[in-house]
């Protein structure tokens, strides 16, 4: 294989056994419909990445564990107040990590962390 092995983030999938509530409240979030909808796996394209939701909690043990995806966002104040006001809990509210890069953690009403992040630095 020539080149780097890692092309960068594609796919998020969290784990909703009630995947109309999650579909529903995911929509509402990223102000956009799933671009693939089945009974088993919702797929939305989030500025070119995948956030999937999966029904089946058996083969994975999402919620509050493992590990914690960020999603770009313009304003960590305003997308984590927005967020809190959709329904999510918060995890970690929002902090300075350093250079002008902000972020916030909350708990989806599924139980799975989802997390923002606002980085001048971060050009695509």
């Amino acid at each position: 294989m020539n080149g780097p092995e890692f092309l960068g983030l594609r796919t998020v999938i969290y784990h909703a056994p009630d995947l109309g509530k999650a579909k529903a409240w995911y929509s509402k979030v990223l102000g956009i419909e799933p671009y693939f909808d089945q009974p088993f796996y919702v797929g939305f394209n989030v500025g070119g990445y995948e956030l999937g939701l999966d029904p089946d909690v058996s083969s994975a043990p999402g919620g509050k564990g493992g590990a914690v995806a960020y999603w770009g966002v313009a304003e960590a104040e305003a997308a984590f107040r927005r967020l809190l006001s959709l329904g999510a809990a918060e995890r970690t509210g929002v902090q300075e990590v350093g250079e002008g890069i902000r972020v916030a953690t909350v708990f989806d009403p599924f139980g799975n962390i989802f997390g923002i992040i606002e980085n001048p630095h971060f050009k695509l």
